[in-house]
């Protein structure tokens, strides 16, 4: 049984490329045109059926004035439609038992979250303000809210290894205040009752809470007009093993229901009444998907050991506990990078050491004895994190330039109260099970020796309150994300436990380039000379000291970039979850020589376009563009 789902006032939309136009305005023949658009590989797979739409109709809201008289009305309007939200959130919560348990584990946590935004959230206080204040109605105060709140959280472009937890972060205050909206206007929900077995949904667009009731037993696969691969959306459709293609632009156009269409979730592409050669070939790439499906669930069993035995340690990186299932599924060894900053978000008031405690805890015991490396608080002006700014910890105002300013451990040791809290924290969770600390932001000596003394500090305050903690005490390592960091290695490795070298960040900082701003993002390259030495540089000096050192980013998750990084001497990786099975193969297939060789011929170029040749494997004249097809 499907239950009525969700939408609301759609924020502007973004720019996009244009769909390719059709030969004329009169509606293309389907039945004797294929049509095949482009858009972006969100879950891989290969799905086959005719189109089913899901009816959505739109809350229509007209921003409004109110009179001081009418602020009980529609302060009162306003706190029903919170408890009736509630009321649907915990009706979809318990809905989940139908689905698959990994999937249960997946979208679990993201609904929870959504329960707490329905409470005494920054959304929920700003709408009655603005009531009470501005007089304008419930749907206005909601609508002007949100607006507020997500244009803080993508005001500046970010910094950190992974900028679409920002954009995830925006999404889930848009989904909270479209949910009260379409209440408070009493807009029906998007319906999933009817849909035929073996269907393909195709809609405008697909939000988390609508994810949550598909079924995967009854559904093909998903394809929609917009949306990315990084949303809670996304995640979900990968937790629930759908093939899926977000952001086709057109598609709700050229895909009537009832159509046939193939979705490549691997490929990105959609293809509407194909023809019988086209779909013949979609058959066979269903089976062969299938046996490769398999070929990959079997390495989860399997050593990371190279052809010739070397092992090599894939881990996983963490950015919110709804990854866990992922993590078990993917056959990680352990998490690489536990991002700590999701315990921050979204909450008045900063977690006390208990509440973090918990956190970690569970966490460690979910890996079942794989080691987890958390990294403590890296905030940057970039990051909105309400409860640092109402407790006075950073301003509200964010540097005007967060990459290079007051975050990562300049501002935890400026604030030793908040680092103490969650470095106990940490050392207490360490008890149940191997846990390492990562430093954030580090460039140089002072800081990882400042840092350590304060370690030591909260280490010999715990065994004095007789707090039970691990023997020995976890390792304290530092990223390796900035030119200055990496260059003084050497120096730096006489102070920490380990390295973890952040590729995304490093190449961000050496290039000077934003690979969130449009303008410059095709100057990003992590296969740069520049970069390359310098993750050269951090790793042997590392291995001089004869210390662990871990590479994390978007390099490491790449397997045509694993023989290179081998051949540099790294042995340990960590990356996005569902990228292990795949490097896991290149590491099988690898051989430790070959490559040492390979690498020390690509560190003799020093042109990065003849760098990428050797490693992609692809001519530069070859290689395709971005949103070319």
């Amino acid at each position: 049984m499907a239950l009525p789902e969700d939408d609301a006032v759609r924020p502007p939309r973004r720019p996009r490329a244009a769909a390719p136009a059709p030969p004329s305005a009169a509606p293309i023949d389907a039945q004797v045109l294929e049509r095949r658009l482009v858009g972006i590989p969100v879950s891989p797979g290969i799905a086959i059926g005719p189109v089913f739409g899901a009816s959505e109709p739109r809350a229509e809201v007209v921003r409004q004035k109110i009179a001081a008289a009418d602020i009980g009305s529609q302060t009162a309007r306003l706190e029903a439609a919170v408890l009736q939200s509630r009321k649907q959130l915990q009706k979809l919560r318990a809905r989940l038992g139908v689905l698959p348990e990994a999937s249960q584990a997946e979208i679990a946590p993201l609904i929870d979250a959504y329960l707490q935004m329905v409470g005494p959230s920054r959304l929920v206080r700003g709408a009655r303000r603005r009531i009470g204040e501005l007089l304008v109605s419930a749907e206005t105060a909601v609508m002007d809210a949100s607006e507020e709140i997500t244009t803080a959280i993508l005001a500046t472009p970010p910094a950190d290894e992974d900028p679409a937890g920002r954009e995830r972060r925006a999404e889930e205050v848009r989904e909270i205040a479209r949910r009260l909206v379409r209440n408070l206007t009493q807009t029906p929900f998007r319906s999933f009752a009817g849909v035929p077995d073996g269907a393909v949904l195709v809609c405008e667009s697909l939000r988390p809470a609508d994810a949550a009731l598909l079924d995967p037993a009854r559904l093909a696969g998903v394809a929609t007009d917009e949306g990315g691969a990084d949303g809670h959306a996304a995640i979900m459709l990968r937790a629930l093993g759908m093939p899926a293609v977000l952001g086709v632009a057109g598609l709700s156009q050229n895909a009537r229901p009832g159509d046939t269409v193939v979705v490549d979730g691997a490929a990105g592409v959609v293809t509407v009444n194909p023809t019988p050669l086209t779909l013949a070939a979609a058959r066979r790439s269903v089976t062969a998907f299938a046996r490769e499906r398999q070929k990959l669930a079997r390495l989860r069993r399997l050593p990371a050991v190279t052809e010739d035995g070397e092992a090599i340690e894939l881990q996983a990186n963490m950015e919110i506990p709804a990854e866990l299932p992922l993590i078990a599924q993917a056959g990680a060894a352990g998490i690489g990078l536990l991002r700590s900053e999701f315990l921050f978000m979204n909450r008045e008031t900063l977690p006390d050491e208990q509440a973090q405690l918990e956190t970690y805890r569970t966490v460690i015991e979910a890996m079942g004895g794989d080691p987890v490396t958390i990294r403590v608080l890296d905030w940057g002006g970039e990051k909105d994190i309400e409860a640092l700014q109402s407790e006075g910890v950073v301003p509200e105002v964010a540097d005007q330039n967060p990459a290079l300013g007051m975050r990562g451990i300049r501002l935890l040791l400026r604030r030793t109260d908040l680092f103490e809290v969650q470095l106990a924290a940490i050392l207490r969770a360490a008890a149940s099970g191997p846990t390492r600390v990562l430093l954030p932001m580090v460039t140089n000596v002072g800081e990882v020796r400042a840092a350590r003394e304060v370690y030591d500090r909260v280490v010999r305050r715990l065994r004095r309150r007789g707090d039970r903690l691990p023997d020995p005490i976890p390792p304290l390592g530092i990223m390796i994300e900035t030119p200055g960091a990496a260059l003084s290695a050497d120096a730096l490795a006489l102070e920490a436990d380990f390295f973890a070298i952040g590729t995304n960040d490093l190449a961000m900082y050496t290039l000077a380039v934003d690979r969130g701003d449009s303008e410059v993002s095709a100057l990003y390259d992590p296969l740069h000379p520049a970069v390359l030495r310098l993750v050269q540089f951090a790793t042997e000096a590392a291995l001089r000291m004869r210390m662990p050192v871990s590479v994390c980013g978007e390099m490491a998750s790449n397997p045509r970039l694993t023989p290179l990084l081998i051949g540099l001497g790294l042995r340990s990786f960590s990356m996005n979850a569902s990228a292990v099975p795949r490097v896991k193969q290149a590491v099988r297939a690898a051989n430790i020589d070959d490559c040492v060789r390979f690498a020390r011929r690509v560190m003799e170029q020093s042109d990065p376009e003849r760098i990428k040749e050797m490693v992609l494997g692809v001519p530069v004249a070859e290689r395709p563009k971005a949103g070319a097809e």
